[in-house]
């Protein structure tokens, strides 16, 4: 409604009231727009997507010229020269002939003009629209990812564990069964929002890395620490925890002596978390690697800490070192 009461405002002839309508130059402005709207419609749903964005460019710039040609020759074969005024000179009979056209038809600025801003008003919005649904798709694909990731090898290591604990009728397996509990219900609840409160983010850690400690040995040495206040701030769910759990998969050998150091500091704003872990010989089944899951991460920490996050990967024949920096919200 807007862009049609574009022709209305603007017109020279606006005074007039309802006699407007009966003004031949009103009539092909306002048909002209008219057209322009439905070429926008045409092209947020159609062009854009189906040409544009399938590598049909060619077959989208012909689609885009034919609807430009379309919408001026209608409307100057309907309306003829009503933009240009009346010929100069006497009238005579055979001026109610065929109209005139003084100026090539691709160079009609009253047309080109709004054409062009149309096209690239549907390009943005479509193009914003784009985005926001590929930004949607990836963190739940992500999300679900990380998931699907955790909960299968994870869940089994710690359900041995527990049985072991049970079999030695250990203190230690009531507890164990409700840090895994808590574990599951985040990953299932909280891992849906876009953003967490950092403490809860911590304490999942907690929990995982005693639950991980169950099948541990004395030939790992494992330090966790965290330093700074972790309330009153928020961070993106299961961002963290990926370099954390490459490190039990990778850093541990029963049969080496093996160390996994997990730092995890906040200062103002800013969170820094160094994992490093010994590059222990080890076989882990292909469905279960990580490289695919830290790539996921690494897309998250692109879209929603764009330009707000550093992180520095070191390795050599001994030691893997990871170093995250995120400026919190």
């Amino acid at each position: 409604m807007t862009f049609l009461s574009l022709p209305v405002f603007s017109s020279p002839d606006f005074g007039e009231g309802w006699d407007l309508i009966y003004i031949a130059p009103f009539q092909e402005s306002f048909l002209r727009f008219v057209f322009l709207l439905v070429f926008f419609y045409a092209s947020y749903y159609f062009f854009i997507p189906k040409l544009y964005f399938n590598n049909k460019k060619t077959l989208f710039i012909i689609s885009v010229l034919g609807s430009y040609g379309i919408i001026i020759g209608i409307t100057r074969v309907i309306f003829g020269n009503s933009f240009r005024g009346p010929m100069p000179g006497p009238m005579h009979k055979g001026d109610f002939g065929p109209p005139h056209f003084e100026h090539p038809i691709f160079f009609d600025a009253q047309i080109l003009i709004p054409f062009l801003l149309v096209i690239a008003l549907a390009f943005l919005i479509k193009m914003n629209s784009r985005l926001m649904e590929i930004h949607d798709e990836k963190l739940n694909a992500e999300v679900s990812y990380l998931k699907a990731q955790i909960n299968p090898h994870f869940l089994f290591n710690t359900l041995n564990s527990l049985y072991a604990l049970t079999l030695q009728k250990s203190n230690e397996a009531p507890n164990a069964v409700l840090k895994l509990s808590g574990i599951m219900r985040y990953v299932v609840t909280e891992s849906s929002q876009d953003f967490v409160a950092l403490n809860k983010e911590i304490d999942y850690i907690k929990d995982y890395i005693e639950l991980q400690k169950l099948r541990l040995d004395k030939s790992v040495a494992l330090s966790f620490e965290v330093h700074g206040t972790t309330t009153g701030r928020a961070i993106a769910p299961l961002i963290l925890i990926p370099f954390i759990e490459n490190a039990f998969k990778y850093g541990i050998n029963p049969d080496e002596n093996s160390f996994i150091k997990i730092d995890i500091t906040v200062e103002d704003q800013l969170l820094n978390m160094n994992v490093q872990n010994t590059m222990v010989a080890s076989e882990i089944d292909e469905e279960f690697k990580t490289e695919e899951g830290l790539k996921n991460t690494k897309k998250r920490l692109d879209l929603i800490y764009s330009g707000k996050y550093d992180l520095e990967v070191r390795e050599d024949d001994k030691v893997y070192d990871v170093n995250l920096k995120i400026d919190l919200l």
